[in-house]
């Protein structure tokens, strides 16, 4: 799924979404309402090792697509985080809800 935005989903294996480039403030609707529809399949694991930046509004996409997975009965792993990310994450205090 590309979207000219800044950011791209892939299916790279049946259950994995891999999200690559920038998600931030520009790109966060889009990349969220992009991560749900990806979320009717059998989507489990979320790879953000392709991000290669990530702000306040791309963090509370990630947290919201792992908060939409759950509501249907089907958590989302989140893996490949990059450590600029993950600092954000502990900044926010929100590191706990994506390990």
């Amino acid at each position: 799924m590309n979207a000219p935005t800044g950011f791209r989903l892939d299916i790279v294996a049946p259950t994995v979404l891999a999200v690559n480039g920038v998600l931030d403030f520009g790109t966060a609707a889009a990349a969220l309402a992009a991560m749900r529809a990806a979320l009717d399949g059998e989507v489990a694991q979320l790879d953000l090792a392709g991000v290669s930046h990530c702000d306040s509004a791309g963090l509370a996409c990630v947290l919201a697509a792992a908060a939409e997975a759950n509501r249907r009965g089907r958590p989302l792993r989140v893996v490949g985080m990059p450590a600029s990310m993950q600092a954000l994450a502990q900044v926010c205090e929100v590191d706990t809800l994506l390990a």
